[in-house]
């Protein structure tokens, strides 16, 4: 070995003792916070506006050679662990373990929490309502699928507020125990797994036997209990149940992504770079969807999406979901919502928060 390399592993032994020694002091500092919010009688003790301002920062200071993403996800671990200090969350989410949804709660808590996997959307809200768990976690579209129904009908009757988002770029991998793809006698995957894969089905295992399963994460315990069985699934179910990645990044769009949202009881401050979305639900008469829109446009606000449902309070009655930038209690936003109150029946804002740092 020569005497440059030596040296410089000397280096990097060094600046770990120094790393560590300020993660440790980090630690020290997050623990003196607790026992002061706790002496002040605050009961707060995970501030989502406060983490994106504190990874905003982190990517501001970042230059390179490591990507900003991924010095944002290396602080957002420290932070969660030093969270974990004072109380570990309970995170609820849209299961079974090894989802996309179980990748988006540890994307944006961390991975010092604990996730808790429940059976449907609706389950999910109802552990956060109940208490159970701190927060919730659920999809709510996909760039290539649309939107996700179930979530946005839950908010209709639920009390509680988005407090994040999540956007997370769906990777597919074909998984298994298998040495040689020639070896693989059936596919267990999801059905709109499937389907944003089939360029490579079709290439690679034309005559291989595709099983649709309810979830990815049951295709990739499928494929761990059964010789010559593949899953198509993401990382973190490879984790969870031992299995390889035979091929990586299989599916058809490079760029298919799928929003998550945070859901919670706090209404969260602004954080300087947030979103606002609500629910409104206006009369079946001309020009009411149009009275809902032109205040935003009369006070400069910038409208990301909109979504329509039926209202299941009478036939051709519809509400619409609507997220923009900014925070409820920016002046110019707080205007155009008491302007569309006006003109609406119902108005519900669920939330302000964060724009997804990552």
């Amino acid at each position: 070995m020569s005497d440059k390399l030596l040296q410089l592993r000397d280096k990097i032994d060094a600046l770990d003792e120094k790393i560590q020694a300020l993660i440790t002091e980090r630690a020290q500092v997050a623990e003196e916070v607790a026992v002061a919010k706790q002496e002040a009688g605050n009961t707060v003790f995970y501030r989502a506006e406060r983490e994106a301002q504190v990874l905003r920062k982190v990517m501001e200071r970042n230059q390179g050679p490591l990507s900003n993403e991924e010095m944002a996800r290396l602080f957002r671990e420290i932070m969660s662990a030093c969270l974990a200090l004072e109380r570990v969350m309970k995170i609820a989410f849209l299961g079974p373990e090894g989802t996309f949804t179980q990748a988006a709660a540890l994307k944006h808590f961390g991975h010092s929490v604990q996730t808790l996997p429940m059976t449907t959307i609706g389950d999910v809200f109802r552990e956060v309502e109940s208490g159970t768990s701190s927060y919730g976690v659920v999809p709510v579209e996909n760039s290539t699928e649309g939107v996700v129904n179930h979530t946005l009908d839950e908010f209709m009757n639920s009390s509680l507020n988005i407090c994040g988002e999540v956007d997370l770029r769906i990777h597919h991998n074909l998984l298994g125990n298998i040495d040689d793809i020639n070896d693989v006698k059936k596919v267990y995957s999801h059905r709109q797994s499937l389907a944003q894969c089939r360029k490579w089905l079709d290439t690679n295992l034309s005559n291989v036997e595709q099983i649709d399963v309810p979830s990815n994460a049951e295709a990739a315990r499928l494929a761990s209990e059964e010789k010559g069985a593949v899953a198509i699934a993401g990382e973190t179910a490879a984790e969870i149940y031992g299995l390889k990645t035979i091929a990586g990044n299989i599916e058809d769009e490079p760029d298919n992504t799928t929003r998550f949202l945070i859901i919670g009881e706090r209404v969260l401050p602004a954080s300087g770079v947030d979103k606002t979305s609500m629910l409104v639900s206006a009369s079946n008469r001309s020009g009411s969807l149009h009275s809902i829109l032109e205040p935003f446009a009369k006070n400069n606000i910038s409208m990301s999406r909109i979504e329509s449902r039926p209202s299941r309070q009478g036939m051709w009655n519809y509400v619409f979901f609507i997220d923009i930038e900014g925070h409820a209690e920016d002046k110019n936003v707080a205007k155009a919502i008491q302007e569309i109150e006006s003109a609406a029946s119902v108005v519900k804002v669920l939330g302000s928060y964060p724009k997804a740092v990552l």
